[in-house]
């Protein structure tokens, strides 16, 4: 059945109205875009110390890292890839010596690894509750990182393999022996290990930069 001029009008309308608001949203984006972005470069410090490259790069890394070992050991091993300013962290388990130097051979071999620590074990590979224990772990972790307020909790990278706890960042040292001390306390935890690139307390000072919220600075498209 054909509908009446009026007819379609009154359903045009609010059609009409969703489609303007849809466009005006779409002309904000880039307003919004560039002030959250101003936003996230002026707190660069307090969140992640690596620069936008090193971060694409080390995901390249964990990819690459993870497709070359899979290849070489198959099914028989359990090896996690984290990577952090280009400085790989092996966790996870294999069957035996030769397989732990494989690994770390395969990682080494990806482009952009500046360093290795290979912390794999020589042992039975973990079952799904060792494994949901790490996550465990590694959330409460996190979360208290969160809580503690003398801590930049974004500036570390927390990873747990057999409730041991691995810390990874750019920081200081004063910063690392926190960290490692907060997690330290954390029920289930059985070891810490630093897997830091130091800075120093002047270089730290250098890359805080308080954000820019004065208005006449935003630009407006």
């Amino acid at each position: 059945m054909w509908m009446t001029k009026t007819k379609w009008q009154t359903l045009a309308r609010p059609v009409a109205t969703i489609s303007l608001c849809l466009a005006a949203a779409a002309s904000l984006q880039g307003c919004v875009e560039l002030v959250i972005g101003s936003a996230v470069m002026g707190t660069f410090a307090a969140t992640d110390r690596r620069t936008f490259g090193a971060q694409t790069e080390d995901k390249s890394i964990v990819f690459k890292g993870e497709v070359r070992i899979s290849k070489a050991l198959g099914d028989n091993a359990h090896v996690n890839v984290n990577a952090f300013n280009r400085r790989a962290l092996l966790t996870g388990e294999v069957a035996d010596e030769a397989a732990r130097l494989r690994a770390e051979n395969e990682m080494r071999a990806v482009e952009g690894v500046v360093a290795v620590m290979n912390e794999i074990q020589v042992s039975g590979i973990s079952n799904l509750s060792s494994r949901s224990n790490d996550a465990l772990i590694t959330t409460k972790v996190k979360a208290t990182f969160v809580d503690t307020k003398d801590m930049f909790a974004s500036a570390f990278k927390v990873v747990t393999e057999g409730g041991v706890v691995f810390l990874m960042g750019r920081v200081t040292q004063r910063e690392g022996d926190r960290a490692a001390q907060v997690a330290a306390s954390i029920s289930g935890v059985r070891k810490v290990v630093k897997v830091f690139e130091y800075i120093s307390e002047a270089e730290l000072q250098e890359m805080t930069v308080k954000p820019n919220t004065n208005p006449s600075t935003t630009t407006n498209n």
